[in-house]
C-alpha cells in the first residue's frame, strides 16, 4: 500500500508540533513494518502544489495529522489544502463539482476522481475529551467529527476519498505527561491495527 502522511503540526507561538511529530513517526513505522511505501510531508516546509498533487494521486491512503487551532485547521495547513486541491482540478483529484448545466440543482460534490483511495485524520487538542461529552460543557456534546471536522470530511468526500475512522487526542497542553503520551501511543497502534487488518503480516 502507498501511504502519504501529512504532518500539519505547525510551529507557531507556543506550539511546537511535537506530538504530531510523534504521531507521524508512529504512523510511518507502523506502515513501513507492513511493507507499505510511505511518503511524508511536513507543513512547515515549502512546497510546490503540483508535486503534492502527485503524492495524492500516488497514495492509496492519505493520513492527516493536524492540531486544532481556535477550532479550525492551522493556517499553513489551510494554505496547503487551498493550493493543492485547487491544483488537483482536472488533474487527477476532481473534474468538477459534479453538476451539469442542464440540471444544476443536483449532484453537487460528485465530481471527484480519487475513487478507491482512502483517508484518515487525527486531531490534537488542548481541550479535554469531556468538553465534548459532558452535558453543559463547551462543545454541547457534539463530537469532533460531527462538528469541527464536518467541513474537512466533506472536503475529502468532494474528491471521492473514502473515510477511515481516525482518532482524536485531547488535553495535550496542560496534561501531556509521559504516561499519558505512552497510553495514547498504545491506543493509536491498536487503532491502526483495527482499521488496517489486511496489511498486517
Amino acid at each position: 500500500m502507498n501511504v502519504f502522511i501529512i504532518n500539519a503540526g505547525q510551529i507557531f507561538s507556543h506550539s511546537g508540533g511535537k506530538f504530531n511529530d510523534s504521531l507521524t513517526d508512529w504512523t510511518n513505522l507502523f506502515f513501513e513494518n507492513t511493507g507499505s511505501s510511505v511518503r511524508i510531508f511536513n507543513i512547515n516546509d515549502g512546497f510546490e502544489a503540483s508535486a503534492q498533487v502527485k503524492n495524492f494521486k500516488w497514495a492509496d491512503l492519505i493520513v492527516y495529522h493536524t492540531p486544532i487551532w481556535w477550532f479550525q485547521l492551522p493556517n499553513r495547513f489551510k494554505l496547503y489544502i487551498d493550493n493543492v486541491f485547487n491544483e488537483g482540478h482536472r488533474n487527477g483529484m476532481y473534474s468538477s463539482d459534479g453538476r451539469s448545466r442542464k440540471n444544476p440543482a443536483i449532484n453537487y460534490g460528485t465530481g471527484g476522481l480519487m475513487h478507491g483511495k482512502k483517508y484518515m485524520v487525527t486531531t490534537t487538542w488542548n481541550a479535554p475529551d469531556t468538553a465534548f461529552t459532558l452535558e453543559g460543557e463547551f462543545f454541547d456534546q457534539i463530537a469532533v467529527d460531527d462538528g469541527i471536522l464536518f467541513g474537512f470530511h466533506k472536503m475529502n468526500q468532494f474528491v471521492d476519498l473514502q473515510r477511515v475512522s481516525g482518532m482524536h487526542f485531547h488535553d495535550l497542553e496542560k496534561n501531556a505527561t509521559p504516561k499519558r503520551v505512552d497510553s495514547y501511543h498504545q491506543q493509536y497502534i491498536k487503532h491502526l491495527e483495527s482499521q488496517f487488518p489486511t496489511i498486517l503480516k
